[in-house]
């Protein structure tokens, strides 16, 4: 699938709001063109990643959520009669029954903005030229969900392989509900828990495993055709992403762009294979995006990619796979900080779009 963004706008997902039709009109102010389905974690606790993303390991049994917390217990008598409910489902979808996909989607209150998000797009695509979907992702949830003797299940590969089966299904879900629509999909994969390989404190995570983990998400997504992409708001070794099947990688370049420049040359070779970079050059911290405007971030973005025009990246290409977008999402931001945001992503991207000699559609 070929898309060339050329400096096109979007946004990362999570928006301060509690009513999803505040949401979705900054959405369609913004981001027309790439626009996303709003995750609204200031709703409560039904919009946090378990409900959205994991809820079907809490429907057979294998997730208990109490209330207060949620955890795996693998010592339930009826834990292997749900392990296999679990990998039937599985393995019907693998032989290719995708209507199990429908036992992954997200509950209505647990998700407003995705089911507003089709709402909105039954009533037509507008401006939009790729409809953007996210997940979270599985080194992220697998660092955040424990066992019953409160071990994170990261470390069992039992409890790791159906978080990340679970992600992989859900995504390819999204895809099929979002493909309706006759657009390109994107699925991102929100996965700062990257950075934690590399650590002294992580040293049993290993490169490999976070790419297989990956790229099994990475494949669903594939699978249901639709361009799978990573968000990662930190300084991390880009190589793993640059060098996997991953068409779209999403980073911050306002804080970490320095990060970059050691992996010049898978990027290179990312950016010729197709690859778009998402530049997350609007700040989401208010002490910082306070004193920018679009001409200021629009100069960031210029000395950054004479950077990398220095070390033989082609400007064509960071031009022709360049999307715009805020460092990280705005979920837990005040809602006036968060219009400042996606205003300013929309600027920047007008200003260097008709600078560039484009015209909006």
């Amino acid at each position: 699938m070929v898309f060339e963004p050329k400096g096109l706008a979007t946004g990362i997902g999570s928006m301060p709001y509690t009513e999803v039709e505040d949401a979705m009109s900054l959405v369609k102010k913004y981001v027309p063109y790439i626009p996303h389905w709003p995750q609204l974690p200031q709703r409560g606790r039904q919009e946090n990643f378990v409900e959205q993303f994991l809820k079907p390991l809490v429907k057979t049994g294998l997730l208990v959520d109490d209330g207060d917390k949620v955890y795996f217990d693998t010592t339930r008598s009826d834990w292997a009669d749900n392990l296999t409910t679990f990998y039937t489902l599985y393995l019907a979808y693998e032989e290719g029954d995708l209507s199990v996909l429908d036992e992954f989607a997200f509950p209505e209150d647990a998700a407003v903005g995705f089911y507003a998000y089709l709402e909105d797009l039954k009533k037509g695509t507008g401006s939009a030229q790729v409809l953007k979907g996210q997940v979270v992702g599985p080194l992220t949830a697998a660092f955040q969900i424990k066992d019953e003797r409160g071990r994170f299940a990261y470390y069992n590969d039992q409890l790791r392989d159906l978080i990340v089966k679970t992600i992989a299904m859900d995504s390819a879900w999204q895809v099929s509900q979002l493909g309706r629509f006759g657009l390109p999909v994107m699925i991102f994969v929100d996965e700062p828990s990257i950075r934690v390989y590399g650590q002294s404190s992580y040293i049993t995570v290993t490169r490999e495993a976070i790419k297989e983990d990956l790229e099994a998400v990475f494949q669903a997504v594939h699978a249901m055709g639709a361009m799978a992409g990573v968000h990662c708001c930190d300084a991390i070794d880009w190589s793993i992403l640059f060098e996997s099947s991953v068409e779209v990688v999403n980073f911050d370049a306002y804080n970490y762009f320095s990060s970059i420049i050691p992996y010049v040359s898978s990027l290179k070779n990312f950016l010729k294979r197709g690859g778009l970079l998402v530049w997350g050059v609007v700040p989401t911290l208010d002490d910082l995006v306070l004193d920018e405007d679009g001409t200021s971030l629009l100069a960031i973005l210029d000395r950054e990619w004479k950077e990398l025009t220095k070390r033989g990246v082609s400007r064509k290409l960071l031009f022709r796979n360049c999307i715009i977008a805020p460092a990280c999402g705005t979920g837990l931001l005040d809602i006036d900080l968060s219009e400042k945001i996606y205003a300013l992503a929309c600027s920047v991207s007008e200003k260097l779009r008709s600078r560039e000699g484009c015209k909006q559609s």
